[in-house]
């Protein structure tokens, strides 16, 4: 039986924007396997950033700053350091780890996160985000979004801000290449990283290339996605990571094709 590190012969559809996607490809190159590229999903700079700017200037008199995902991060922490320092006295957390690690290779190692789950339920559960009466929050994220973290945080006191700091869009992308290339065999699985990504993958393969999907094993990212992928009509169980990282993303692939392995 292959050691559960080796992907070989496993061509993986990864469908992360294309700034992102490089570094799960050469995780899943590394471990012997094919990356086929093909972006879902493109991040642009919000329709209007005055309120941005604006959240920049009011940083000192905001006590929590969080950050939903990796782009947010990004695109928020270099809206700011562009223009000022962070506050000493501001606390940053994120929605999972890999969102912090984007904070991390800026130098910021206290971040609250969760430690395992990566959604807003899991981040909402920690105890620092408890006793939050009086304090000002301010939440960074792409345009639209769940409300969860906002509406929850509001009910016990705080005082919540979102700040739009990119927009997701879908790309005029021609699928017809990668619906020939599935009819072929030449697919095995699919990592698909939002519940936006997936709706826009769905989209994007038309009649004729949806059956391709929902025939194939599908790794995601939350339960959200995976309950979409059900209701889409996948005929496989969706398999979701330990959280968010691209680790995560090729550790799930790995554990399936163990098992490929020994049916």
């Amino acid at each position: 039986m292959a050691e559960t590190s080796d992907l070989t012969g496993v061509c993986v559809l990864v469908t992360r924007p294309a700034p992102q996607a490089g570094p799960l490809a050469q995780r899943i190159r590394a471990a012997g396997g094919t990356a086929r590229l093909f972006a879902v999903m493109e991040i642009a700079d919000p329709q209007d950033s005055r309120p941005l700017q604006r959240s920049v200037e009011r940083l000192d008199d905001i006590d929590l700053a969080i950050f939903v995902s990796p782009n947010a991060a990004h695109r928020a922490m270099h809206a700011i350091l562009s223009r000022r320092a962070l506050p000493t006295g501001l606390r940053l957390a994120c929605v999972g780890r890999a969102s912090a690690g984007e904070l991390n290779r800026l130098g910021y190692a206290d971040v609250i996160t969760p430690p395992g789950r990566a959604d807003s339920e899991a981040l909402l559960a920690l105890p620092a985000l408890q006793a939050v009466a009086g304090k000002k929050i301010i939440i960074f994220r792409g345009d639209g979004g769940r409300e969860v973290l906002g509406d929850t945080l509001t009910a016990r006191g705080a005082e919540v801000e979102y700040v739009e700091c990119y927009r997701r869009v879908r790309p005029q992308a021609d699928a017809a290449p990668l619906i020939d290339d599935w009819r072929r065999g030449a697919i095995d699985i699919v990592s698909v990283t939002s519940t936006q990504g997936l709706m826009n993958l769905y989209a994007l393969l038309g009649d004729a290339g949806r059956p391709c999907l929902l025939n194939t094993p599908i790794v995601v990212l939350s339960a959200r996605t995976a309950h979409t992928c059900r209701e889409l009509g996948c005929t496989t169980e969706p398999m979701v990571t330990a959280d968010a990282s691209d680790a995560a993303i090729v550790e799930t692939i790995q554990a399936w094709r163990a098992r490929q392995n020994s049916l």
